[in-house]
């Protein structure tokens, strides 16, 4: 598994290895986490071998919900990961370019299942466009319209992602996740640039946030999921305890 700041490339340098995804998701699942997305950064064929390998794993070991995201362009495609032990499907790229494959993953596997993740960028005073392929390519959208717009054909939920504050750890995007937390009636999922428990329970609340999405100070240790949700609930955010 790996992890970049602000939507690092490999092909940079900035990718840095954090262990096996399968461990860590067992190290996960033992201290409460209420869901694992995996995403394939790299989606090649070779990628997806190695995807569906690691859900299986992950599936059979763990017992919390599995996401998986990357390189998914079709139903068969969605099918594929749900049979191996997905739980829910989040597409991005493959969304912005065929719209309709929101709608025929919800008819087919239902809304709860498809998830929508907007990569998105401060581009102006007061503008987020959605960026594509990794977030290197910019696609125009303005960041609420497409969510509105991903919602309305049928995503169960949305996990934004902050170019800018990703890796970052200097928290979150509080103002793009409130108007699209205000826009769509789905879940929220934030994503992008935890860098303590405040920047947490801060996504949460004047985020308007329905969950929080982190990697680093997981991965690198700095904070267990059980303290991250002691101290929410410290702060009177519901949480699985």
């Amino acid at each position: 598994m790996t992890r970049g700041v602000q939507f690092g490339k490999a092909e940079a340098g900035e990718l840095r290895n954090v262990g096996d995804p399968v461990a860590l998701a067992l190290r996960y699942n033992e201290q409460g986490a209420d869901e694992m997305v995996f995403f394939d950064i790299t989606a090649t064929a070779h990628g997806r071998a190695t995807m569906v390998d690691v859900i299986e794993r992950a599936a059979d070991q763990c017992f919390m919900p599995l996401t998986v995201g990357g390189g998914i362009k079709s139903v068969e495609d969605m099918y594929t990961m749900l049979r191996a032990g997905a739980d829910k499907i989040s597409i991005n790229s493959s969304a912005l370019a065929n719209p309709d494959l929101i709608r025929a993953g919800a008819e087919k596997f239902g809304s709860q299942c498809i998830v929508v993740s907007i990569d998105a960028k401060r581009v102006g005073p007061d503008r987020w466009e959605v960026f594509s392929h990794g977030g290197r390519k910019t696609t125009g959208r303005e960041a609420v319209e497409w969510a509105c717009t991903a919602v309305s054909l049928g995503s169960g939920e949305i996990v934004l992602n902050s170019i800018d504050a990703d890796g970052t750890k200097a928290g979150f995007d509080l103002v793009i996740t409130r108007r699209i937390s205000e826009s769509v009636g789905v879940p929220v999922v934030a994503s992008g640039g935890a860098g303590s428990l405040a920047h947490m329970a801060e996504v949460l609340i004047d985020g308007k946030a329905d969950a929080v999405l982190a990697a680093s100070i997981f991965h690198f240790g700095q904070h267990t999921v059980e303290e991250v949700k002691q101290y929410l609930a410290s702060k009177n955010i519901p949480v699985r305890l």
